[in-house]
């Protein structure tokens, strides 16, 4: 599988050392690891704030690739889609995946030795397992009130 992010203008290790509001778009962009996590939906305790990860995925997301089919175009069909940013990173700490790079990087954290920026290669995270490759139904199948049979814990 070619790998959609250009992973070739960046600097190296860039995540290493450099804190999140000093990226460029591009290291930014190369960051998600296309595990796809970040496209199921949720459901939220109302009692607790605890956030369960469901294999609803969004309707854009192509379960083959993990990766958004409208990606530049989402909210155009998806107007809630959340922008992430170095800036509400924080608002969304809650419920970004355990192993999502973004929220390791915010947390001084390393990156996961299958994560395309070590490994070199897009597929290494379908490899290892940890992607919702082949796992998903789509929200637009899946009636709300069916939501919670199809809870999950995440691929680690």
């Amino acid at each position: 599988m070619s790998d959609p992010i250009d992973r070739d203008n960046i600097r190296p290790s860039f995540w290493s050392h450099m804190s999140l509001e000093k990226l460029t778009n591009s290291e930014w962009e190369a960051l998600c690891d296309g595990c796809g996590k970040c496209c199921l939906n949720k459901l939220e305790d109302e009692d607790t704030g605890e956030v369960a990860l469901t294999r609803v995925a969004c309707k854009l997301l192509d379960d083959s690739t993990c990766r958004c089919s409208a990606y530049d175009i989402r909210h155009r069909f998806v107007p809630e889609c959340i922008v992430l940013t170095p800036a509400t990173i924080t608002d969304h700490m809650y419920w970004l995946p355990q192993t999502c790079a973004y929220r390791l990087v915010h947390e001084g954290k390393p990156l996961f030795d299958w994560h395309p920026l070590i490994s070199g290669t897009a597929q290494s995270v379908h490899d290892a397992g940890v992607s919702v490759q082949d796992m998903t139904v789509s929200e637009a199948n899946t009636p709300d009130d069916d939501w919670e049979t199809h809870i999950i814990e995440e691929p680690l």
